[in-house]
């Protein structure tokens, strides 16, 4: 027996294929919310975990500023007192440098010369004088220039004939004269014996050539 269908089967497959594609439509919407949304889920993980790691560099960098802060005032702390130190060094150094500048224009000091005043302003010493001759002023000059330990670069400020009966004297032949010379400081002499020794020479020479020595202070 032959059946015949005479049903519109063809609109009833058209129904069909469009049903299945608006299922599969579906689907893909769904599958595509649930990508999105799980994207959406670890982007936020990953932003929480990156903003957590940024409040950790945050405290740690505040942590070091502080650190650095502390840093910078024990930095200005020890330069402060480094700088009392070099003073206090300086001090105690210097103290002896009168002790060594009269040591020296009494080994330097020519016969001839009398010296009538020493001003020391810091390294800077002006001494003025009279001289029997110009060329006792010449070696005074030659003698502090390179025989001195302690003094340096001299330099003649003035020299002119001293004026008649000065200092109760016959001075016609006397040379009035004003030098500057530089004073060394310790640190400078060449060698730590001959700064050590310069004390000890002072206290002989000043004791060979007292009248020298008297004469090289009076004002």
């Amino acid at each position: 027996m032959i059946l015949i269908n005479l049903l519109p089967h063809r609109e009833e497959k058209r129904k069909l294929r469009k049903q299945a594609f608006f299922v599969g439509l579906g689907l893909s919407v769904v599958a595509g919310a649930v990508i999105v949304a799980l994207w959406y889920a670890v982007q936020l993980r990953m932003m929480a975990t990156q903003q957590s790691r940024n409040e950790i560099l945050t405290s740690a960098i505040h942590k070091l500023d502080d650190e650095i802060k502390d840093v910078s005032a024990l930095k200005a702390e020890i330069d402060s007192l480094k700088a009392r130190q070099r003073a206090v060094e300086d001090l105690q150094t210097d103290r002896n440098m009168p002790v060594y500048l009269l040591n020296e224009l009494v080994a330097q000091t020519p016969e001839g010369i009398y010296l009538t005043s020493i001003h020391q302003n810091g390294q800077s010493v002006t001494v003025a004088g009279l001289a029997q001759t110009n060329e006792r002023v010449s070696e005074f000059l030659r003698n502090t220039n390179s025989r001195s330990k302690w003094l340096e670069h001299p330099e003649l400020v003035e020299i002119k004939a001293a004026t008649p009966g000065k200092d109760g004297r016959d001075s016609k032949r006397l040379f009035d004269f004003s030098m500057r010379v530089s004073l060394k400081r310790p640190g400078e002499v060449s060698t730590a014996a001959s700064g050590a020794s310069a004390p000890a020479g002072a206290a002989s020479g000043v004791k060979a050539s007292q009248p020298a020595a008297s004469a090289a202070v009076k004002s």
